[in-house]
């Protein structure tokens, strides 16, 4: 499990590491984002060069609430609730945050109460 914090308004930020092909680790606080939800995570362009992931596919439109947009996807490493998962990663020039997708939600447990400040996300056993 780990846990996240609520942001001045409302935001949900988990800390998160990206691990380079290098193998080093980066520790980055993530917006979790329930309206992305056609990916798992998102990052600017200029935090792409130290990681030095793989190209999967170049230039894919996305939909996003700016309208529709062009991401290249890399196969990116990531490290969450200490486990290490490979996933696809939208990479673009205007993303202001490193971005979590709603597709976490099909592995994790998102558990939120703003009133009492919890807010964790935990990775579902498999039965």
């Amino acid at each position: 499990m780990i846990e996240g914090s609520f942001g001045d308004n409302g935001e949900l930020f988990f800390e998160i590491q990206l691990v380079a092909l290098s193998g080093e680790e980066f520790s980055v606080e993530a917006l979790f984002d329930t309206g992305f939800t056609d990916g798992w995570l998102a990052i600017n362009t200029q935090d792409l060069e130290a990681l030095e992931w793989s190209l999967l596919a170049a230039q894919v439109e996305v939909m996003t609430a700016r309208g529709n947009a062009f991401f290249n996807i890399y196969e990116g490493k990531v490290i969450i609730d200490g486990t290490e998962i490979v996933i696809p990663v939208h990479v673009g020039d205007d993303i202001p945050d490193t971005i979590m997708g709603s597709l976490w939600l099909d592995v994790m447990e998102l558990v939120a109460n703003k009133p009492k400040g919890i807010l964790t996300l935990s990775m579902v056993e498999n039965d």
